[in-house]
């Protein structure tokens, strides 16, 4: 569900919801999905194949080759060997921006009294904008995850090993 709503908000910054073709910047989203996700689609091409193409079958590619790119990592480890490393992924990532959330309300707690100066009540300004803030920390903790785990390199021991020889020769 992470990695479906991930994909989807990448690509709906760069295909609106219910948009014409011509607004869709697909150079731009095939960049991002090749530098930031490891995903390499060629949407351009789809587009230009296809007579009617629609802005869900763009999500719906998107989503399917991140589901796929995720799905040969897990078949390569073993879902048995990589759901411990999602779970510390999550947690970390869970843990940090908690830290940062709890100071940023803290922050807010500091400074809420301002808001009855401009005749607002400054409990429900506090409640509102706490509320932001936590979308903004779910948001982040989605985003970071998901791109972690999008792309982790997976290598072998022997691999490893050579990296390591590799380094100790430079």
């Amino acid at each position: 569900n992470l990695r479906q709503s991930t994909m989807e908000d990448v690509v709906r910054t760069y295909v609106p919801a219910e948009s014409l073709e011509e607004l869709w910047d697909l150079a731009a989203l095939q960049r991002v999905l090749k530098d930031e996700w490891q995903l390499e689609i060629d949407l351009e091409g789809e587009v230009d194949k296809s007579d009617s193409i629609t802005d869900h079958d763009i999500v719906d590619k998107v989503v399917a080759a991140a589901d796929a790119h995720f799905q040969a990592k897990l078949d390569y480890v073993g879902a048995e060997q990589f759901t411990p490393f999602m779970r510390m992924v999550l947690l970390q990532a869970i843990d940090s921006h908690w830290r940062e959330h709890l100071a940023a309300l803290d922050y807010l707690r500091q400074g809420i009294h301002l808001r009855g100066y401009a005749q607002k009540n400054p409990k429900q300004e506090y409640k509102r904008e706490a509320f932001e803030l936590f979308s903004q920390l779910l948001g982040l903790v989605k985003m970071e995850v998901t791109r972690l785990l999008m792309t982790v390199r997976i290598q072998s021991q022997e691999q490893v090993t050579q990296a390591a020889e590799e380094i100790e020769a430079r």
